[in-house]
């Protein structure tokens, strides 16, 4: 039977390198007087502009009312738009606007740079195979189901 050790519990370890790794964006991320949610918020919209408010929250992990307060931060500091959806007026398209996509590029530069510390700890054929584990751990658990539920 395996140890139920604090030392030895998977998810204790993995909570704490994601918290390690969002404090090292957040300190990245200080100059450029943006958070790691409004960070998330610009990258998402520079790959896939136009997104609308409720799937920034369902790509973010956050409610709806988080993400409109984002959303508004953003569009308050100039770096976001939103923009009535051409079919559907009462859903709010969001766009980076020319501030907004300098910002970002800049950014993800140097989150770039705090991913590159984590991906160092690993030999490039050792991250690669890391990064199939971490996949297969997200599906197994995507489709967790406990017992007689």
């Amino acid at each position: 039977m395996a140890s139920s050790a604090m030392e030895e519990r998977i998810g204790d370890h993995i909570k704490r390198v994601e918290q390690e790794l969002t404090s090292a964006k957040h300190a990245a991320l200080r100059p450029f007087k943006i958070n790691v949610p409004q960070y998330n918020v610009l990258l998402a919209l520079q790959q896939q502009p136009g997104l609308s408010g409720a799937a920034l929250a369902r790509r973010g992990m956050v409610t709806p009312q988080t993400m409109s307060s984002v959303l508004s931060t953003l569009e308050g500091r100039g770096l976001v738009e939103r923009r009535p959806h051409p079919i559907h007026l009462n859903i709010l398209e969001a766009y980076l606007t020319r501030t907004g996509s300098t910002l970002i590029r800049r950014a993800d530069e140097t989150v770039r740079d705090v991913e590159a510390v984590l991906a160092g700890c690993f030999e490039p054929r050792a991250a690669k195979e890391f990064l199939t584990q971490l996949q297969a751990c997200s599906t197994a658990l995507a489709g967790f189901k406990p017992d007689g539920k």
